[in-house]
This record gives C-alpha cells, sequence and structure tokens, in this order.
C-alpha cells in the first residue's frame, strides 16, 4: 500500500494494490474517486480537498510522501 499526498493540489491517493493493471474511475462523491481493477477490486482511492476530509496525523504510523510540484 503506497500513500501520496500532494499539497498543492491537496489530494490525498491511497494506492491498496500495487499489480499494473487497468482500472475505471468511479465517482462516489464530489470528493472521492475509486479506481476499480480486476474482479471489481478497489485499487485506489483518490481523495479530492483532502485536508477538509482527512488529517494527515491520523494515518501515521504509515509512511507517506508529500509531493510538490
Amino acid at each position: 500500500m503506497n500513500i501520496i499526498y500532494n499539497d498543492k493540489a491537496d489530494l490525498l491517493y491511497i494506492r491498496l494494490d500495487d499489480r499494473k493493471q487497468d482500472v475505471i474511475n468511479r465517482r462516489i462523491s464530489e470528493d472521492i474517486v475509486l479506481d476499480i481493477g480486476e474482479n471489481d477490486r478497489i485499487i485506489g482511492i483518490e481523495i479530492l480537498d483532502a485536508s477538509r476530509h482527512v488529517s494527515l496525523d491520523k494515518l501515521l504510523p504509515i509512511k507517506y510522501e508529500v509531493t510538490k510540484t
């Protein structure tokens, strides 16, 4: 599992399955998009406006990356 946070876009992406595969994006709310892979499994979760929904401190001790573009 990988967790990536882009502070410029305020976007949090949680990748649950690292295998390379085709995915379909399924928006489930205004701020949450699921990546659906093989056998309708959730591969990733994208959270827009993440700072309004998630406290990164509560994700610890999971390692996360802060990317700046």
